[in-house]
């Protein structure tokens, strides 16, 4: 498997992977009935980078880096990750949040923080903590679950850098 940055061509392939994981509505806090269109914008033109993971050719999952606060809060991006239905299970979204700490050293941030993991994700749960995330806040009944209902919402945090400051 590889993973690159996105190309504009590559949001052929993107957009039904991010199209179906928010239609779900049970893992982002993103409006479901976004079009084709704003999720481009959301996925490809705000964040700093857009990755892919493609394997013979066909990709699989895809991630963004963005910088999570202005100003004083710069060096801490943010990230979120997203599999193709068919893929999941593979390692991919691991595969992903290893590469995007190393992209994220590289283009100078210091640490990266989940904003928003839905606490009834317990799959992303267990695999961010595994890669050395820390829940540091927890949001009560932030999220509307569409099976649950209001459930609890997460805040998670990993130093990235070798300096205290």
């Amino acid at each position: 498997m590889t993973i690159r940055l996105a190309r504009e061509a590559d949001f052929l392939a993107i957009w039904p992977i991010v199209r179906d994981v928010i239609r779900a509505g049970d893992t982002y806090a993103i409006e479901p009935g976004l079009t084709r269109e704003a999720v481009r914008s959301l996925w490809m033109d705000a964040p700093r980078a857009t990755y892919v993971a493609e394997r013979d050719g066909e990709i699989l999952g895809t991630y963004y880096l963005k910088t999570n606060q202005a100003g004083g809060g710069a060096h801490v991006c943010n990230a979120g990750y997203m599999v193709a239905e068919a893929a999941r299970g593979q390692g991919i979204a691991r595969a992903m949040c290893e590469h995007s700490q190393d992209e994220a050293r590289e283009l100078g941030y210091l640490a990266m923080q989940f904003n928003f993991v839905v606490e009834t994700n317990q799959g992303a749960i267990a695999l961010w903590e595994r890669l050395g995330f820390e829940t540091v806040g927890r949001l009560p009944r932030a999220f509307r679950h569409p099976q649950v209902g209001l459930v609890d919402a997460r805040v998670m945090f990993k130093w990235l850098g070798d300096e205290a400051a």
